[in-house]
Formats: structure tokens, sequence, C-alpha cells
């Protein structure tokens, strides 16, 4: 079989890998359109119990990475000034670079060598059994077919820094300034760097002036909001796309990772899904005789377990929307709005899993 991957992310690094251990024979071609140095933000967090998923499947690649995760078990949200512990959150993150190089080497184990500075053209399709497009939310793949492909913005704004300060625990940071309302997401991603996520609402944005202010200055207005240093990496303001397809394949192509759906960063899981795409596509590839039976099974077993991840995202992603509004609240209430935003948590799993934060 031939099979050409398009994006040489954790989606599509992993899927070659995959797909050519169990099929040394199969030809697996990469292409990818940035540099192999070159990446977006800084670190990528992994909710609850990191890599497991990969332990029982895949033991080597659980191996190769997780020495190089960081690790912490609480979340720290921070309002008004006042640190409020929530025990028993587990996450771990690493700097996507990092896993990126990782990844690349498990690949370069099974022979596959990605293709940088290569952009995919509906040419390179050519005689191809399978094209899985793993080239994100903005993906050429995606674009050559009808998946029936809707996109979502939502109205905060918000950007990737790093800074040089490193974090115990993965932080929520809330503060007011005479402009409106400021959230930072930040964690360290290894034992000198952490990741620090800006977010504000439309009008706080406005109210700032970032729309007409320079990369320079923007970040020395936020380094005084935080009172943090802040190192940039193309951080952009962007608005988070909630992209979704009715369907995630034609013929012979299907989507993966970002490029099939996005879920909302403030849950931790978009890496993971990414990769839990792969082992699926892998899996039915291998449990079916034609392609288009595995693309069919993929989705079939697949779908509802995303959508179910999406829908937690989703809500996640509104209460985003609205965090102004909830720091009305004192500090411990407005933790626990916090604690139980995607409906995933409630009050009596929260007792069982962060009981000195209950009985705080």
């Amino acid at each position: 079989m031939k099979i050409l991957v398009a994006g040489a992310g954790p989606a599509g690094l992993y899927f070659s890998y995959l797909v050519k251990r169990r099929n040394p024979g199969w030809q697996v071609r990469v292409l990818e359109q940035n540099a192999a140095g070159s990446t977006f933000g800084f670190g990528v967090v992994f909710s609850d119990r990191a890599l497991e998923f990969l332990r029982a499947d895949d033991p080597q690649t659980y191996e190769l990475i997780t020495p190089a995760m960081e690790s912490w078990t609480d979340i720290t949200v921070v309002h008004r000034g006042t640190p409020v512990v929530i025990d028993g959150i587990g996450f771990a993150a690493i700097g996507r670079l990092s896993l990126l190089e990782l990844l690349r080497q498990r690949a370069a184990s099974v022979g596959v060598v990605p293709e940088y500075e290569r952009a995919v053209s509906k040419e390179d399709f050519g005689e191809q059994d399978l094209v899985v497009a793993a080239d994100g939310v903005n993906s050429f793949v995606r674009r050559c077919a009808d998946f029936g492909t809707t996109v979502e913005h939502l109205t905060n704004r918000f950007a990737w820094y790093g800074t040089t300060r490193v974090f115990d625990t993965l932080t929520q940071t809330f503060v007011e300034n005479e402009h409106g309302a400021f959230n930072a997401h930040h964690y360290r991603h290894s034992a000198k760097m952490s990741t620090f996520v800006v977010e504000c609402d439309a009008a706080t944005w406005q109210r700032a002036g970032f729309a007409s202010m320079g990369e320079p200055a923007t970040l020395a207005y936020l380094e005084k909001v935080f009172d943090t240093p802040l190192v940039s990496n193309k951080s952009a303001w962007r608005q988070f796309p909630n992209l979704r397809n009715r369907r995630w394949s034609m013929e012979n192509l299907v989507l993966i990772g970002d490029a099939q759906r996005t879920a909302h960063f403030s849950i931790g899981s978009g890496t993971r899904l990414a990769m839990e795409d792969a082992i699926a596509l892998d899996r039915a590839l291998s449990e079916h005789s034609s392609v288009a039976e595995s693309l069919a099974s993929f989705e079939a077993v697949r779908r509802p377990i995303v959508e179910k991840l999406v829908a937690a995202a989703d809500a996640s992603g509104q209460w985003y929307e609205r965090f102004a509004e909830h720091m009305r609240l004192p500090p411990r209430e407005f933790a626990w709005s916090y604690i139980q935003r995607s409906g995933r948590i409630d009050p009596g799993r929260l007792r069982r899993i962060a009981p000195k934060f209950v009985d705080g």
C-alpha cells in the first residue's frame, strides 16, 4: 500500500511510525511545509495520566517520551492575588519541539524520514492508496474535497508566549487593570522554561490598543500586567477556531488531528487526541482489507469518543469566553466555578480526587 501523510506534527509523525512499524513493506511518505526545527508555541500539556494511553501497545515510545516530561499533581488558580490549590488534578507537559524530535526518532526507527519545506499538492496524491490529512487547522488536503467543514471562531483573543519562570503546577492567573480582565494559562514544559498563554476578551483587547500595537510593545505591556518576563515565538493574537467536519473521509482522503477537529486548549487534550487518532486509524487499517472499510470503521469507532471530549472542550471554551464575569466571585468560589467548567468533574468526583480542596 502507498500512503501519503500531509503534515509532520504529532498526528502525522506518530501515524507514519505506527503504520510502517506494523507494515514494513508499505510505502509511507510524509510531507511537511515547514522546516524541521520550526514550530509554534512552546509546550504542549497532557491531562490526567499523560502518555499512559501508549503504555500497553507502544511501550518503547512511552519510555522514550515520558522521562522528558515535566509533571505535577495540583492546579493553582490565582484570583485577586490569592492562590487556591486544587489537589489531585494531574498534568504533564513537554516542549513541542522536543516532542516532535522524539517522534521523528520513532519514525526514523522504521525507515520513515519526513520531507521538510515541501508543501503538499494535488499532484502528490498521484496513485496513493491513502492520503492522510494531518496538516492542521488550515489543512490543504481538507480543502481538496467536501468534508462538510465548518469553522466558528470564539471572540476572545489569545497569544502563546514562553517565560523563564518555572512554575510548580499548572497555574491559571486572573488579573485586571484599567483596560479589563486578563488570564494566563502557564505551566513548566522543561526544567528551565514555562509556557505562558495570555487571553482576554475582545473589549479588553480593543481598549488596550493591541490592534495597533507591535510585537515588542505588546510583550512589554503583558509583562507589566503579569509581572513576568516573557519570550515571544511568533506570538500573534488569535481567536480560537472551533473546527468541525460532518465527514472524516472522502474516497481515499482521511482527516486526523486538528485537520479533523479542534478542541479548546484549556482542557489540555489536543495533542493526545491527535496521537489517539493515529492509533485508531492504524488499528482500523489493520482490521479491514480495504481502505474504504478501514476509513468507515475508523470514524464509527472514534467519533463518539472524540465528540465527548470536544463537548467538554466547548464547555470549557465558553467558560473562558465569560471569565471576566466569573471574576466577580471571591477566590475560592471562583476556583469551584473554574474546576467544574467542562462538566467532566461534578462535586462528588471532585471530592474523591481533590479532598484537600473540597474540605478547604
